[in-house]
This record gives C-alpha cells, sequence and structure tokens, in this order.
C-alpha cells in the first residue's frame, strides 16, 4: 500500500482506544487527504483524551457508543484496532463490500524507509526493546521507540532520517494482522513463547503462527534472532526466511540492576540484535550495565517496615509470573488475578505453592486461580478478594520483615482496569499509602 494515493479515499478507524496507534493512524490518514471515519463502542466521554489530540485533525465522521454497519459497508479500507478480534461481524460486512483490512502497524511498516528492528516473544518484549533502545543510543545512532511498546510512530516517519533506526514491539495481535507482501523488519527477534491470548487466536497453534511471522516473513537479506536459552523456541529455525543468530551466552553479559534470569536472556537477545546492526560490543555491555529497568516490570516501589514491595502488573501471563517468582530472592507473598486469557494456571499452581508464603487472588479470574491452587495443595495459604486493595492488605498483614510482597498478576488488566500501567500505578499508590501507617 506504499504507492497508495489515500486522497478522498473512505477509511474507517475500527477502535479509537488510549494508546495512540489509532491516534497516530487518523492523523496520517487525514494529512493525506483520506476521509477518515473513527468507529468506537466506547462512549465519547470514555474517549475525551484521545478526542482532545484529535481536535486539529479533518475528521470526517465520529461514531462512538456502538458501530454503525454502514460505516464498514461503505469503506475502501478499515484500519483495524489490533485487540479487535478477527471473527467481528463488521469486519465480515467490510470484507464482503470489498474493503481492505489494515492496521496501524501495517501502514507505518509501508510507509517507513529505515531500517527496523522487531521484537516478539510471550514475555520480555518490552524489556528487550528498552534494553536495544539503549545499546543503539550509548552507541550514538538515533532510534525511534514504538508498535505495541506505546504510540504511534506515524507521527514521526517524515523526519527520519536514513541513518537513524527504529525498534518496534509487536504483539501477536499486531503480527496476525499484517498483510501478506508487508515489509518486514530487517531484523527480528524472538524472546520466547509460551500460550498466551488464546481466547482471542482460538487455539495454540494459531497464537504460534502469529508470532512465527515475523521471521517467516523476512527476506534471505533478513536476520532472526532466536533465543536458544529458551526451548519454547526448538525448531524455529526451519521457519525463518533469513539467517538465524542465537541471543548472546548469558555468561558474556555484565551483571545488570534488572533482577532475574529471564531479564538476562532478554539481555542475550537484544545484544545478538544490536551487534547484527554493528553496534559495538563495548556499547552494548555499557548499556546493559547501566540499564535499570522499567516501571510495571518488577519495578522496586518501596521498603516499609522492612517488607519489599515490587510491582510487576505488566506480567499477563503466567509464565512471566513464574518468571517473576523465580527472580525474587526473598520469601514472597503473591498478588495474582484480573482477566484470564484463556490459559491454563495449574502449572502456575504448582509453581505459587513451591515459592510462595501465601497469594491473594483478586480480579475475575480469583476463583479459578484459587481452585487451581486449592486443587494441587488444600492447605496453601490463599485467600480471594474482589479489589486489588483488600489483596493488598491481605498479604501486607501477613508478611513478616524480609519478606517481599509481589503484584506479577498472571492476567490481563481489562476486568477491572483501563490497562496494566492503571492497574500497577494503584499498586504503587496502595503502598505508598501504607508508609504513614507503618511509621506510627
Amino acid at each position: 500500500m506504499a504507492s497508495i494515493d489515500w486522497t478522498a479515499r473512505r477509511v474507517t478507524i475500527m477502535g479509537l482506544g488510549s494508546h495512540g496507534g489509532a491516534l497516530g493512524a487518523a492523523r496520517y490518514l487525514a494529512r493525506q487527504g483520506a476521509r477518515v471515519t473513527i468507529s468506537d463502542t466506547a462512549p465519547s466521554e470514555a474517549l475525551g483524551e484521545s478526542l482532545g489530540l484529535l481536535a486539529d485533525v479533518p475528521i470526517a465522521r465520529l461514531a462512538f457508543g456502538g458501530h454503525d454497519e454502514a460505516d464498514f459497508r461503505t469503506a475502501e479500507f478499515v484500519v483495524v484496532n489490533p485487540a479487535v478480534r478477527p471473527g467481528h461481524p463488521c469486519l465480515q460486512i467490510a470484507q464482503a463490500s470489498g474493503a481492505k483490512l489494515t492496521s496501524e502497524i501495517e501502514l507505518f511498516l509501508q510507509r517507513c524507509l529505515v531500517r527496523v528492528v522487531g521484537v516478539t516473544g510471550s514475555n520480555g518484549k518490552s524489556t528487550t526493546c528498552a534494553m536495544l533502545a539503549a545499546m543503539f543510543t550509548t552507541a550514538g545512532r538515533r532510534v525511534w521507540l514504538g508498535g505495541n511498546f506505546g504510540g504511534s510512530l506515524l507521527d514521526d516517519v517524515e523526519t527520519m532520517t536514513p541513518d537513524d533506526w527504529v525498534i518496534l514491539e509487536l504483539s501477536s495481535f499486531q503480527l496476525a494482522r499484517l498483510s501478506e507482501g508487508t515489509p518486514l523488519p530487517a531484523i527480528a527477534v524472538v524472546t520466547n513463547c509460551a500460550p498466551n491470548h488464546l481466547d482471542w487466536h482460538g487455539s495454540f497453534a494459531a497464537y504460534r503462527m502469529a508470532k512465527q511471522r515475523l521471521i517467516s516473513g523476512q527476506s534471505a537479506a533478513g536476520i532472526g534472532v532466536l533465543n536458544q536459552h529458551d526451548g519454547s523456541l526448538d525448531g524455529w529455525n526451519s521457519v525463518a526466511g533469513g539467517s538465524v543468530r542465537d541471543a548472546w551466552p548469558l555468561e558474556r553479559l555484565p551483571s545488570l540492576a534488572v533482577p532475574g534470569q529471564h531479564n538476562r536472556q532478554n539481555a542475550a537477545c537484544a545484544a545478538a540484535a544490536a551487534s547484527a546492526a554493528g553496534v559495538s560490543d563495548g556499547a552494548i555491555v555499557t548499556a546493559l550495565a547501566e540499564f535499570r529497568g522499567l516501571e510495571h516490570r518488577l519495578q522496586f516501589v518501596a521498603e516499609i517496615a522492612g517488607r519489599h514491595y515490587y510491582n510487576d502488573s505488566k506480567s499477563t501471563t503466567p509464565e512471566a509470573t513464574l518468571a517473576a517468582l523465580a527472580a525474587v530472592d526473598r520469601p514472597v507473598w503473591l498478588l495474582a488475578g484480573g482477566q484470564s486469557k484463556g490459559v491454563a494456571f495449574e502449572p502456575l499452581a504448582r509453581a505459587i505453592v513451591a515459592r510462595a508464603q501465601g497469594a491473594a487472588l483478586f480480579g475475575a479470574a480469583r476463583q479459578e486461580l484459587h481452585a487451581c491452587l486449592k486443587a494441587y495443595a488444600p492447605n496453601f495459604n490463599a485467600r480471594m478478594s474482589e479489589r486489588l486493595d483488600k489483596a493488598l492488605a491481605w498479604c501486607a498483614g501477613r508478611a513478616r520483615e524480609g519478606d517481599a510482597i509481589l503484584l506479577s498478576p498472571a492476567c490481563a488488566s481489562l476486568d477491572q482496569f483501563r490497562d496494566f500501567t492503571a492497574r500497577g500505578e494503584m499498586f504503587c499508590n496502595l503502598v505508598r499509602g501504607l508508609a504513614p501507617r507503618a511509621a506510627r
């Protein structure tokens, strides 16, 4: 679609959301002369912040509080929010009427003329992207960070220069929607692959195929970095379109400020990708030694009355929570729960029993998690609470000096929160509210 003249083209953007992707697509397409319709099931008052950012953009039509089938029947193109399920009736109407389905990330890849590193995996994508960005910056390269990491790079595509690099975090949703022929990143990184988003993809095979799209669709000149330290990627070399490189050996890495073996694997993947892009070993090692991690990813929040509080709200899969439990080197009280993604909790339940002192289970998945724990260990110290604040209070009331209280939900946040960031921010605020009480 790089050669499309968007002038007067009828484009419906399905799902405005609040993460910036649809906003970037709307601004970009409107600048190109398209007649843009934005359709969202949320009421306009719930999208006030996003709408404010479109105040100076000539949008042809805004439709909120539900989708109007006519907006899809008359569209030539539909830009689909990644979270929209593939079988949505409005998408079927659009396709039956001859519309082309696309996405914000596909629009960007079609338009982007600079070199791109794409990162995917069930866990560790954001941290790996941030480590990569630090390596490029340390080496004196200008780097643009986007994709699922947050915000749209379509706003910046005109100002990128040939010497720049783009780092994209790519979710399974985004990869599954890429059309054949979409230019894929020159360097692709896969950190791991474990069951996730099965409620969206329908099966692990479909989810895995979406992840493999990043390397299977590469040209022969492409480079794929596969994490050989994680057995979930065994055999993936055979589907790669380009050449394959292993992640760095773990012993080659410097000491890291971010805890856990999983973060060492993330660093090893980032190092191999940066090296493939021409970044020197010295810059890679320096960047890793100085890397301090990201918010909501095993983020140390506070020590209060000798108890250590960690915010790992970004852990939205059981595998991510398993990694967090292994990374914290002190007795742990776990807060887990939220909205299930349709994956099995039994392996996580066994790890919780083996590793944690107790677990407070909250949100929509609390009963399912509780049942798994009790089926495995009937006497394990677990408590169900509908809300996060009650779950935290239960853990804080039982933890001893020297213990850790860890929010690592293993579930999505959308049952009670806008996103994992809002969940993590609430946890941090609740923890900080404990300090005066502890002082008394």
